[in-house]
Formats: C-alpha cells, sequence, structure tokens
C-alpha cells in the first residue's frame, strides 16, 4: 500500500500489516520557520532580508496556499494522492540501490555502483510507473559506458544489475524473465538517461549515486522539487558511531549484526512537498526480510538546539578545496561553534541533520564552481519538509528550475536544522567573508 494516501485533514491511527501507526498534522512548516527567520533580523540586514522574503515568496507561494487549505480542511482527494505512487516506488528503487552498496566489494570502482544504479532505478520505474514517459538527469554521460575499453566495467555492471533485480521480490517488485543483456542495460540508460535538461516546465527525476555513501533521488516538476528520497547505506545510526572511520564501522557491524531492534547502519529518508514531515526507514537487513510499508519507518525530528555553542557542524571528508575547509573552520569558530565537526561523505551531511548527529553544514566553492541539481534536490526538500532551513549563504532559497545548476548562489550552502540557528549562521558569514580568499 503506498505511503501518504491516507485523508491529510484526518488524525487517525490506522493499521498495515503488522504496524500501527498514527499520522498527526501539527508539524512546523516551512513557512513558519521563514517567517521566524525573518522576523528576527537586525535592521541593517532589512534590504537583505526584503529580498530574501520577496524571492522565497515567488518560488513558495503554491506551498503556503496548500497549508493554508490544509488548515482549513480545503484539501481534495486528487491532491492527497499527488506524488503517492512516485513516492512509493522512489522508495523502494534506493532500497535497492543501497541493496547494490552492500552487494559489492569495498575496493570496487565508484563506476561500478554509479552505473549500476542508474540502470537499476530506470528499469524500476519502467516496471512500475507503467506507461508514463519518465527521464533521468544524471552527471555521467553513457558514451563512458559503450567505449572500447570500458568492455570489463560493463561486464561488471551487467553481472551486478542482474544480481539485484534477482532481489526485486523482495522489495514488492516484479522480478525479470530473464537477466539483462548488455545492450538491454546500455539501451534502458540511453532512453531514460539525460534526455531532458531541466526548466523551468516539464516533469523529470534527478538521480545522484555515490558509490559507498548516499544515492539521491529526487522528482522535480515545473521547476520546484516535489519529493526526494536519500540513501545512505553505511550511515552510522548510532550517534557515537558516527565520529569513527568507516573501517571501523564495517567491522563493528559483523561483531554485532544488527537488528531491527539495534538499527545501527544504513537509512532511507525521504519526504513529499505539502506533507510538512519526513519520515526515515531501516534497509532490509537480512535475505529474508520483505519491504511492506511502512517498513519500521520514523519521522525525522531534528535536533532543537539553537545555540551555536552547542551545535555540532558537519564537515566534508572530501579535500577538493581546501580554502573551503579553512574558512568553514574559521567561520564555525566565529558564530561560536566549539564542538568538533562531525566528517561526512557527500549528500549523506543531510542524513546527519535529519538523524540529530549534527545541526548545520555549510557548502563554499571557488568562484566559477556550480552545484548540480541533483546532489541538493532530495536533501532539500527532506529539510524543507521536516522543519530545517536550506539556502544560500546569504539566505535565498535555492533555485532548481535553471537546468543542470543551481543558479544564482550566493556563495555558498547553508543547511540548519531550524531558523535561529541558521540567521547566526549567515549573519556570521557576512562578518567574516571580507577578510576570506573565496
Amino acid at each position: 500500500m503506498p505511503l501518504y494516501c491516507y485523508p491529510l485533514c484526518a488524525n487517525l491511527p490506522y493499521t498495515l500489516k503488522h504496524d500501527t501507526f498514527t499520522h498527526t498534522l501539527v508539524e512546523p512548516s516551512s513557512t513558519s520557520s521563514l517567517l521566524s527567520f525573518l522576523h528576527h533580523k537586525h535592521p541593517h540586514n532589512l534590504s537583505r532580508h526584503l529580498s530574501f522574503a520577496s524571492k522565497f515568496d515567488e518560488i513558495y507561494s503554491s506551498h503556503a496556499m496548500e497549508e493554508d487549505r490544509k488548515m482549513f480542511g480545503l484539501v481534495s482527494s486528487e491532491q492527497e494522492k499527488c506524488y503517492s505512487k512516485e513516492l512509493d516506488v522512489a522508495v523502494r528503487a534506493v532500497h535497492m540501490a543501497c541493496c547494490l552498496s552492500h552487494k559489492l566489494d569495498h575496493n570496487s570502482t565508484h563506476e561500478i555502483a554509479d552505473w549500476s544504479v542508474q540502470a537499476i532505478v530506470s528499469w524500476i520505474f519502467s516496471r512500475c510507473l507503467g506507461n508514463e514517459n519518465f527521464s533521468i538527469l544524471v552527471k555521467d554521460d553513457v558514451k563512458t559506458l559503450t567505449k572500447t575499453d570500458a568492455s570489463g566495467l560493463l561486464e561488471s555492471v551487467v553481472k551486478t544489475v542482474n544480481e539485484i533485480l534477482a532481489e526485486s521480490p523482495r522489495f514488492g517488485i516484479h522480478e525479470t524473465k530473464s537477466p539483462l543483456g548488455a545492450s538491454e542495460i546500455i539501451d534502458m540508460i540511453k532512453s531514460h538517461c539525460n534526455n531532458f535538461v531541466g526548466g523551468l516546465s516539464g516533469k523529470f527525476w534527478t538521480l545522484s549515486p555515490v558509490d559507498q555513501h548516499a544515492v539521491a533521488l529526487s522528482l522535480i516538476e515545473d521547476g520546484e522539487v516535489v519529493l526526494g528520497v536519500l540513501g545512505c547505506p553505511n550511515y552510522p545510526m548510532k550517534k557515537e558511531w558516527s565520529s569513527y572511520p568507516y573501517s571501523y564501522l564495517r567491522i563493528m557491524s559483523k561483531l554485532a549484526p544488527p537488528t531491527h531492534e539495534s538499527w545501527n547502519k544504513g537509512c532511507v529518508v525521504y519526504a513529499r512537498r505539502g506533507s510538512g514531515k519526513a519520515w526515515k526507514q531501516p534497509l532490509l537487513l537480512h535475505a529474508h526480510d520483505k519491504f511492506v510499508w511502512p517498513n519500521h519507518a520514523k519521522q525525522v525530528c531534528f535536533s532543537s538546539i539553537e545555540d551555536p555553542s552547542l551545535a555540532t557542524f558537519c564537515e566534508t571528508v572530501e579535500k577538493a578545496n581546501p580554502i573551503s575547509h579553512s574558512f568553514t573552520q574559521g567561520l564555525a569558530h566565529t558564530v561560536g561553534l566549539r564542538k568538533q565537526p562531525l566528517k561526512v561523505y557527500s549528500m549523506a551531511k543531510y542524513a546527519a541533520i535529519a538523524h540529530g548527529n549534527a545541526e548545520a553544514f555549510m557548502k563554499f566553492a571557488k568562484a566559477g564552481y556550480k552545484e548540480r541539481i541533483w546532489d541538493h534536490a532530495a536533501g532539500f526538500i527532506i529539510m524543507q519538509e521536516a522543519g530545517g532551513m536550506v539556502t544560500d549563504a546569504r539566505g535565498s532559497p535555492l533555485n532548481f528550475s535553471k537546468g543542470l545548476d543551481i543558479e544564482g548562489i550566493d556563495r555558498g550552502i547553508v543547511a540548519s536544522c531550524g531558523a535561529t540557528l541558521h540567521e547566526k549562521i549567515i549573519d556570521a558569514i557576512d562578518a567574516s567573508w571580507t577578510s576570506s580568499c573565496l
């Protein structure tokens, strides 16, 4: 049974298989977070934040109207079901992609995982979305896979894809009648990946597979992110483990095999626009486990910390931009972040905040660097619906309507668990920027 197919204006428990869930509609919305954010601004920043408010209103006016309609019980049955099927399929697809990560040897090249995830998601969408014509934006060009010197890579991808598709019944999806061949996999990727450039109109998916660390899948329609799913197959769910290297986590997982009660590694986090909440699920832990909604889902609850001195911020593990590292560390000190930073790979930073292991992350880049929509769309909608904030360094909302890139970003991206902390970080960026080398 698809998630979110209950009446939105009801607050009644219901039972799915063996689990009983109660759904409430009292979660903080992104609009209320924004109003709080703007209300506390100092006069000398007024013009900047009036601009912020104008842009936010332009991009999110439909979201605010939807919240008002909910308040007065005016949401129609058609609106209740909007994107429920897509979300159901996307969550299952990301679970299967995370399963792939656990199947691969840790020393396997990231290319095997990247191409295999593209093929698996394309196959699942083709199988589950009926005759719907879909397009997926990804960073890789399939020409790489068809080069003469890529035969070994292609062979590994075909083997990996068929191993995962053989397990599709565990996830509620009918398996293939026979294994897919190399030409079928290439044709499937060609047919659905990178045949649309994004923009202000149209409906398309974005996919960012990042080997062992994260798989992000989002749906964008008419320039707005409408749902996002973020899978982190190796993210440590125990906070005390989050500061240890991945090799340590692998050893501990073998010494103490996980159960649903001791959920200690891997998660899938997801949200849909207008729901006012986000959810996280554990991965399927054993070969005999089957995916059944709601799959032990728990509602995402951000940290309530507002004092920078008590907050933890995520620091990227990758050292591609040492200047950004230096500035971020200096800024953290300026704003009062005194706790040891949490080192997190890629988009898993959004999961760290969603799980309450951190309160914020900041990402800055040298002039000319472009942030891609597939790297942030899923995390953005999850943060927004659960009550957090994701903006650029000026406080303006991210714009996903300009094609492959998130255009108009001022200096960098800031994500935090709430408006008060977000405001303090934004103000500290302004105070520190003039002395930086970025």
